[in-house]
């Protein structure tokens, strides 16, 4: 049984495995789960993007969906997660999408054997939205390989940075830190710090970080005009950027905070295209975790290798 909850535990050849299974997807191959299993959805915090593509991706590969509602659950009368998730395993569920405030919270789910997907653990990781970003850039460069990637932002709060970072590296990108100094510091991720003005003229990719001021103390919050004047991506920076060079944001973004409001759908911007490639990566994580192993490859052009 595979769950997918960090990408600590993944290998470059299952990484490059799924970006394999999520590109042919994304071609038009189909695959179906015998059976029509029951899915479980189970968010403690609010999601657009990853919520409804995860109910996508489900509704294509022919799942049934459990969606539970955590604002109307036993939950509100203090239910434990696993007591939950063991209800949902008990009620017929095959796997289980879970989003909740808590770090490494699956590290509470050891005992169900159900796999358990995280959408997203507090400001530990958000792996789905790792594939798809990662999925996003090797369609514009091939491979990752020397591809130089501007982590800029709320670093220190961002689940998306703490997989995206990891991975980034494992697969030979060149990653770097801009942002605040009280919110780039993450000297865990062993990423070099480097002013805006470095970050935006050479950067390949530009990825913004959303500012999470649900997870800031009063004292730590920033005025947005502020924000926006010495790290967001201005009109002003985005002309300083290398020809080529793209701008990603995992959403949800703040206009005129994180980004100008006309850089959102500019010619260099692949915000929308990580949404679409949302569906056909957590495509690839559903089988992954729901397919027998041999069959996860099955449809594979090139054999499972170490990728950089």
């Amino acid at each position: 049984m595979n769950h997918f909850t960090t990408v600590e535990h993944l290998s470059a050849s299952t990484i490059h495995a799924l970006l394999q299974e999520a590109t042919l997807f994304k071609e038009g191959k189909t695959w179906m789960s015998s059976g029509a299993p029951l899915i479980a959805n189970l968010f403690y915090e609010p999601s657009t993007r990853t919520k409804l593509s995860f109910e996508v991706a489900q509704r294509r590969l022919g799942f049934q969906l459990l969606d539970v509602d955590a604002e109307t659950s036993s939950i509100q009368k203090g239910e434990s997660l696993y007591d939950t998730v063991r209800t949902l395993q008990a009620l017929g569920a095959s796997a289980v999408v879970v989003r909740h405030s808590d770090q490494r919270f699956y590290e509470q789910l050891k005992d169900i054997s159900i796999p358990v997907i995280n959408a997203g653990d507090g400001h530990g990781e958000h792996p789905s939205q790792c594939l798809l970003d990662v999925m996003t850039i090797k369609e514009e460069f091939k491979s990752l390989a020397d591809v130089n990637v501007a982590v800029i932002g709320d670093v220190y709060h961002s689940r998306v940075a703490r997989s995206n970072v990891q991975v980034l590296k494992r697969l030979g990108a060149n990653v770097m830190l801009a942002g605040p100094d009280d919110w780039v510091n993450a000297p865990e991720l062993g990423c070099e710090r480097v002013s805006m003005e470095r970050a935006v003229t050479t950067a390949d990719v530009v990825m913004l970080l959303r500012v999470q001021h649900e997870r800031h103390t009063k004292d730590g919050r920033k005025d947005a005009a502020d924000y926006h004047e010495q790290y967001g991506l201005t009109l002003e920076r985005e002309k300083r950027m290398k020809p080529g060079a793209i701008i990603m944001h995992p959403g949800p973004f703040n206009r005129g905070v994180e980004i100008a409001s006309e850089l959102v759908e500019a010619p260099r911007s692949r915000i929308f295209k990580q949404m679409e490639n949302g569906v056909y990566a957590r495509m690839a994580i559903l089988k992954y975790v729901c397919a027998p192993a041999a069959e996860f490859m099955a449809h594979s052009r090139e054999p499972i290798k170490e990728m950089i």
